[in-house]
């Protein structure tokens, strides 16, 4: 994409030149009998009143739109490529409107694009282009628009309401009253002879594009921060829009698509859209629905909203997409709304690079993470990389970040991890004096998943087993599997939760191998565990795991890898534990390990008959030293080779001090300056 601002035609200069050269909006040229006053005003590079006969803009003359320009039955209007039209602010009272049975032929092309802008390109700013077609409507035949009270529909299909070719526009969607408002382009029962292709709407207060009735086609949508909807439709619209990509980048956005009333089963090949601001995709209103194919959803919160209950069966998906329910008892707003669940990760259907005619500040894509690692892929360190979604390592794929590499998550909660699924690597090649970063702007706990990566080694869990997050399969007889490696990676703000039982960790390690590399590994205000161990043999060294919500170390269904130098701290009250061991004990090993608390807790807690080897431990400021959780064997658990002494609290059957084992020097980490390095 070209990298301008709105203000795109160097317009307070060339305004001024035009002020000193011909008459002003307020100063009209003299009238010349027999000429058209509208015709005289276009000679002098004014835009206002009905335009009654066929006209040609001048492309080396820039246009100022005053008021209302109005095409008028019977006439056609000519912009030829390259031609610029600067609307004044002026809310309501200026745009452009072709009425039924007049004309529009914008030939605007890659290289020279016809723009229309307010100067600053602000939503609200100016009114539009809207169209009005002679097209069927469930409005009927001569509907009034809630737009210039114009009259449309009719019944010929096949109208031609004229061209329009490479068109940008900034600054629409200004506001009649809280029911009404102008959109980028507004569609009236258009007919499906008039032709559409490549339009980009930019900063809309109202709707990118919208549809009222007709059979009108759109190909090669760019819309960006449209207020409302990027793409709305209604009164049985049923043309096709083909090749569509879509950015919300301001909060309180409405939606991508919303689809309302009669369903007339509109068609959409190949639709990306992406926010980074969260948000609602797709709404379908009363019977509303569609037919998609090539669909690419990323970053919002709900993929689809069914706002009046709905059939989902209205939704047609080419692609095998399936809506899953979004169930939560405690918020009546998840009633009717979804996710889809995929059969493969997100991959956008539409390259912003198919755009690079359009003018635009947006510069996020080049550096966005999301969808599919298939092959081997190595980031820049020099780029500034936004993770919007899910960027998941496929089985055979490799993702390299080397030292240095900043990657800012989105605060999508669940919505925005990195994982490697079974068989993938990750190669994280962080340094003490250039660590790799990963978190979000605020570092806030639960603002997104956290890295989860998936192995081939053993768990109690079998072989192939399905992973609490993200449902990936993790889990073999490879013990000696390899997923990459990982060292000087500084994690904040992850954790977030899924459910009241399932929650994404800093550090997810599934059935990970042996032959795995975890060295230097950061992770700070989490809203779950720090690193947690889903069975496998990997090792780890060298943590650091400040104020995770739950616990700093957790492991499960028989992990039995090392743990070698690692330091916890807890300032924040309620968090759970240091440790938390689950289920079969595959006795895991920790060396070194040095635990502090401001606020109190229990620091070791192991659950049915976990345990594990203890070394080199140094616990202050716990409550609690030891918590057999479930009455488990006090054997279970070895500290510096022998069974755990221990003495029961008063009043307390489950809970320990320990007598000894607790006191070694603490873990010096003076020089570990790269645990805190932020984005």
């Amino acid at each position: 994409m070209k990298k301008l601002t709105v203000k795109l035609f160097g317009l307070v200069a060339v305004i001024a030149a035009m002020n000193l050269t011909s008459c002003s909006s307020d100063d009209p040229a003299p009238i010349v009998p027999g000429e058209d006053q509208v015709i005289i005003d276009l000679e002098a590079g004014t835009m206002k009143g009905t335009l009654e006969e066929d006209y040609t803009l001048d492309a080396s003359v820039n246009y100022n739109l005053t008021g209302q320009f109005i095409i008028a039955e019977g006439a056609t209007l000519n912009i030829p490529a390259g031609t610029k039209i600067l609307a004044d602010e002026g809310g309501t009272d200026v745009y452009l409107a072709v009425l039924k049975g007049g004309k529009i032929n914008i030939n605007g092309t890659a290289s020279n694009p016809v723009i229309m802008s307010s100067l600053n390109g602000e939503p609200g700013d100016w009114g539009g282009l809207t169209i009005c077609g002679n097209a069927t409507t469930t409005a009927g035949v001569d509907a009034t628009a809630e737009v210039g009270g114009f009259i449309y529909g009719g019944t010929d299909d096949t109208d031609n309401s004229g061209s329009i070719r490479y068109l940008q526009i900034n600054g629409t969607g200004a506001q009649i009253n809280s029911e009404s408002q102008y959109n980028g382009v507004s569609f009236y029962a258009v007919g499906s002879d008039t032709f559409v292709d490549n339009i980009a709407v930019i900063n809309g207060d109202d709707d990118g594009v919208e549809f009222f009735g007709g059979t009108v086609s759109v190909s090669n949508l760019y819309l960006e921060n449209s207020s409302d909807d990027a793409i709305d439709w209604t009164e049985g619209w049923n043309g096709t829009v083909t090749n569509a990509y879509i950015s919300h980048t301001v909060a309180g956005f409405s939606t991508a698509f919303e689809g309302d009333k009669d369903n007339g089963n509109p068609k959409f090949v190949n639709i990306t859209s992406v926010s980074t601001v969260g948000g609602t995709a797709l709404q379908f209103k009363k019977q509303s629905g569609g037919t998609i194919t090539n669909l690419s959803l990323s970053g919002y919160d709900v993929d689809l909203d069914m706002k009046d209950g709905g059939d989902t069966a209205n939704i047609i998906f080419n692609d095998g997409l399936v809506p899953v329910a979004i169930t939560d008892p405690t918020d009546p707003e998840t009633e009717g709304k979804y996710f889809y669940a995929l059969n493969a990760p997100v991959v956008p259907t539409v390259d912003i690079a198919d755009f690079d005619w359009v003018s635009s500040d947006l510069s996020f894509e080049t550096s966005m993470l999301q969808g599919a690692v298939t092959g081997t892929v190595t980031l820049d360190a020099s780029v500034d990389y936004l993770l919007n979604s899910s960027y998941i390592v496929q089985d055979g794929g490799k993702l390299i970040i080397p030292a240095g590499t900043k990657i800012t998550a989105r605060d999508g909660g669940t919505g925005v991890y990195i994982a490697v699924l079974k068989g993938g690597e990750i190669d994280i090649q962080g340094t003490s004096t250039n660590p790799v970063v990963i978190a979000s702007a605020s570092a806030s706990p639960g603002d997104w998943g956290g890295l989860t990566i998936c192995g081939d080694a053993t768990t109690t869990a079998g072989v192939d087993a399905t992973a609490e997050v993200g449902g990936f399969i993790y889990g073999g007889t490879n013990d000696t599997d390899n997923s990459g490696s990982i060292k000087y990676l500084v994690l904040k703000g992850t954790g977030a939760q899924i459910n009241s039982e399932s929650q994404y960790n800093g550090l997810s390690l599934y059935a990970v191998g042996s032959e795995t590399e975890i060295d230097y590994v950061s992770v700070i205000n989490g809203d779950d565990d720090g690193v947690e161990f889903f069975g496998g043999t990997v090792s780890a060294s060298n943590l650091y795991l400040e104020n995770n919500s739950d616990d700093s170390i957790d492991w499960t269904e028989g992990w039995n890898g090392t743990v070698s130098n690692a330091y916890i701290s807890h300032t924040v009250p309620g968090f759970s534990t240091v440790f938390e061991g689950d289920k079969d004990n595959g006795n895991p090993k920790f060396n070194n390990i040095t635990a502090i608390s401001t606020v109190e807790g229990i620091a070791l807690q192991f659950k049915k008959q976990s345990g594990g080897t203890i070394t080199g431990l140094h616990l202050d400021g716990y409550g609690v030293d030891l918590d057999m959780k479930d009455g488990g064997d006090l054997a279970n658990v070895q500290i510096n080779g022998a069974t755990a002494d221990a003495t029961l609290l008063s009043g307390e059957t489950t809970k320990y001090e320990l007598n000894s084992g607790k006191d070694a020097a603490p873990l010096d980490i003076s020089g570990w300056a790269w645990k805190d390095a932020s984005l």
